[in-house]
């Protein structure tokens, strides 16, 4: 004891002054922004998310694959344009399945999800193949050699895989893919670039529905003033509050129902601030982003507040113009190429420009323009127009 006296410096220390403090004076909350929570950008993910769950990236993909996919096609070589082909015959027909829109279709949505397609070629080991069909993207994984270029494709389905070699003779499936400036192997999908926009347009639509189910209005608060400046509830009080609130005044059953509070209960109406009432903004501009990233305008989609365009047709020129036949022309130049590999002649397949109702009015102009003009050859004529030369033409 007397040891404890002199370590602790006398009496005096010994003593410590008594303070009142609160018990939870020293934790401090600090309040901000949390981390952002944005959706894998997996291809699976993305498909379900931006296409299956959003109206925006389904309509964007669904105008740009039905549109593409209903093309007419054209076959030619350097010297004529095929009227009947069995090319031809293998794109009208491709599989007992699919007809030739269905195909496209399937593949222009591929390419657009996920930035890949594949071509099966089915019954090659004896000559032309007799059946394609589409291989989903999301299956097929590319085999990269010790150079780095694929040596094989691996689709994985239902635990099994299948490998498709092509490191030697004509490859039996066709990868068509977008640009991607840091892949050497897979192509970035459009739907990839409007990923952020897909969230914040499927956060605003939850955020819609939450209001919807809450009466289609923002909470108020409950003020309790009770006796002598009392402000507290009891447990069992509060309990019960939030019992009847629960069952009674929450959900869009009960939209409107009047409530009745007790003595000492106050109900204090919370209205929209300002930024409250900017999430429909935000939903229209994420839209107009999402349409963007496809090429895609949001006259067409409907999306209010845009005016690019003067009117609808123009709308309509600029969608096939920028977004739909340069999708259509690479794809049906690639797949013109890989069949040209089947046989020993050299083809082109190409949308034919001469029947798409929404450039006839330029398609017009032009062949006025190239017919007009004295100081061209017939031959020289048919190939500004992207028509094979015939003979006897000077």
């Amino acid at each position: 004891m007397i040891m404890d006296f002199f370590r602790q410096g006398g009496a005096q220390a010994a003593a410590p002054a008594e303070t009142k403090a609160s018990a939870t004076g020293r934790v401090m909350a600090w309040h901000g922004a949390g981390r952002v929570a944005w959706s894998p950008r997996d291809a699976a993910t993305l498909t379900r998310t931006g296409f299956a769950g959003n109206p925006v990236g389904f309509r964007c993909v669904k105008m740009i694959a039905e549109a593409a996919a209903s093309l007419p096609l054209v076959l030619q070589d350097d010297r004529q344009r095929f009227a009947t082909h069995p090319v031809l015959d293998l794109i009208k027909r491709p599989n007992p399945a699919q007809g030739r829109a269905e195909l496209f279709e399937a593949l222009y949505g591929q390419l657009l999800l996920t930035g890949n397609g594949y071509i099966e070629a089915v019954g090659h080991e004896t000559g032309a193949p007799v059946e394609l069909h589409v291989l989903r993207s999301d299956r097929m994984n590319v085999v990269p050699g010790s150079d780095g270029w694929p040596v094989g494709y691996e689709y994985a389905v239902g635990g099994r895989k299948h490998r498709f070699d092509v490191s030697q003779g004509h490859p039996a499936v066709c990868h068509v893919k977008s640009f991607h400036p840091q892949d050497d192997h897979y192509g970035l999908s459009p739907m990839q670039a409007a990923a952020q926009a897909v969230d914040v347009h499927n956060a605003a639509s939850r955020w819609s529905k939450a209001l919807l189910d809450n009466a289609a209005r923002p909470s108020g608060a409950i003020v309790y003033r009770g006796a002598e400046g009392q402000g507290m509830l009891s447990g069992e009080q509060y309990n019960r509050l939030v019992d009847e609130m629960e069952s009674h005044h929450q959900g869009a059953r009960n939209a409107g129902r009047p409530m009745l509070l007790e003595g000492g209960l106050d109900w204090k109406p919370m209205g929209f601030s300002p930024s409250d009432m900017e999430f429909q903004k935000t939903k229209e501009a994420a839209a107009r982003e999402i349409a963007l990233a496809f090429g895609v305008p949001p006259m067409l989609l409907g999306v209010p507040g845009d005016a690019t365009y003067a009117n609808y047709q123009e709308a309509n020129r600029a969608f096939f113009r920028l977004t739909v036949l340069p999708l259509a022309t690479r794809v049906a130049a690639s797949i013109g190429d890989w069949l040209s590999g089947f046989g020993s002649e050299t083809l082109e397949l190409s949308p034919d420009l001469d029947q798409v109702a929404a450039l006839a009015s330029e398609r017009d102009a032009q062949w006025s323009r190239v017919a007009g003009v004295d100081f061209l050859s017939v031959a020289e004529k048919r190939r500004l127009l992207g028509l094979p030369a015939e003979a006897g033409d000077e």
